[in-house]
């Protein structure tokens, strides 16, 4: 635990579609700036630096890396790149705590990017990400991600009796947690019966129970004990724990196919590696992956924080409610904040890391002190799994 990696830096540009001739250029060298300038230490204190994105064909840009680290002033420092899909940045995190560890690196600088929603055209991208399946069998045959989500959905709704109304509370929560979050692209006040009124996509999902593809960038600074500034702004904040686990490719290959059973082990990974117990009353507060509302339901029991079944029924009791017992997606998350592949991971570990330090934005802080978070994201459904916790050092 002593020799685990602190978050000292951290920053990220709003998500959404960029239509003012910037790229991520601009973006991945904005926020790697501002989170070494917010880590109060110089680009020369930076070791390595690790970049995150889904998939090179999203930004048409093969070997980007080097690229990328001439544009924030670092050439010449060890660099690498992690493609995990929508685990992109949650596994760069993950890599960037390996380099610590193993003693390669003292100081980290982790970036995500993704030009994902204004670069192409959207039947391109659906394209793309339904080749991040099974190409052969699923993707050349027109199988989409929303598809194949559904189908797992179904299952789970075979089995619980969760309904479509508590799929839709999550639309309502989540695009309402946005509200109060300037780096969310998508905002809004809505009902259930407006997420129900929302055009069929693949049933049972509609519009609104799905998240967006937006651009952006989000950058993290980890450190070694050893390495970190004194400052006494704000308190310190520790990686605790890392989790990393995948399940079959194919929903037909696995025997719940409504059961995230792999982002199982990589929290219980994770958990161990924290000295978590008991999730549901250890765990404060969590960023989970929401690509649709039914993947929030699903998470939220993998993760240990509800009893299998039981999540919509406590969502809809308020539990997961920004003054909920264990808060939920309080950037809105995929659905409310906005969903760009790469970034997503780094950026649910900034929204933690400064609820747990209470310097997240007012109406989502809320006044409130949180000591341990949760963040969460995977590639495919739920096929590769990321678990990361944090932790306030008192």
């Amino acid at each position: 635990m002593k020799s685990m990696p602190l978050v000292i830096g951290s920053a990220m540009v709003p998500f959404r579609r960029y239509r003012d001739g910037t790229g991520p250029r601009d973006w991945v060298r904005t926020v790697a700036n501002e989170a070494i300038a917010d880590a109060a230490i110089k680009p020369a204190d930076i070791d390595a630096v690790i970049f995150a994105s889904e998939t090179d064909f999203l930004s048409l840009q093969l070997v980007p890396a080097p690229l990328l680290l001439d544009e924030i002033g670092l050439s010449g420092c060890s660099v690498s790149r992690v493609e995990t899909g929508g685990a992109s940045g949650g596994n760069a995190l993950r890599s960037g705590v390996m380099h610590i560890l193993s003693g390669f690196a003292r100081r980290v600088l982790i970036v995500g990017y993704e030009h994902a929603a204004s670069h192409l055209a959207g039947d391109d991208v659906r394209l793309l990400y339904g080749l991040s399946f099974d190409a052969e069998l699923e993707g050349w045959a027109g199988a989409t991600a929303t598809m194949l989500y559904a189908l797992s959905v179904q299952n789970h709704m075979a089995r619980y009796g969760t309904t479509v109304e508590q799929l839709a509370a999550v639309s309502v929560k989540n695009h309402w947690n946005a509200c109060d979050n300037p780096w969310a692209h998508k905002p809004m006040t809505i009902t259930i019966d407006d997420v129900l009124a929302s055009a069929v996509v693949s049933t049972p999902y509609r519009m609104l129970d799905c998240s967006l593809i937006s651009d952006g960038a989000a950058a993290v600074v980890l450190a070694h004990p050893d390495a970190v500034p004194e400052r006494s702004d704000r308190p310190r904040v520790r990686v605790t724990g890392s989790g990393c686990a995948t399940d079959a490719v194919r929903l037909g290959d696995r025997d719940e196919p409504g059961r995230f059973s792999a982002k199982e082990l990589s929290a219980q990974q994770a958990y161990a590696m924290a000295g978590v117990t008991d999730p549901m009353r250890e765990i404060d507060v969590v960023e989970l992956y929401d690509a649709y509302t039914g993947a929030e339901l699903q998470g939220i029991e993998a993760l240990g924080l509800s009893p299998a079944g039981e999540a919509a029924a406590r969502l809809c009791d308020g539990v997961f409610d920004r003054d909920g017992v264990l808060p939920v997606n309080l950037s809105g998350g995929l659905i409310g904040q906005g969903g760009a592949p790469g970034a997503v991971g780094l950026a649910q570990a900034i929204t933690v890391t400064r609820l747990l330090e209470g310097r997240y934005w007012p109406g989502l802080q809320a006044g409130r002190s949180f000591r341990r978070g949760v963040t969460d994201c995977h590639a495919g459904v739920a096929t590769a799994n990321v678990t990361h916790v944090f932790e306030r050092e008192d």
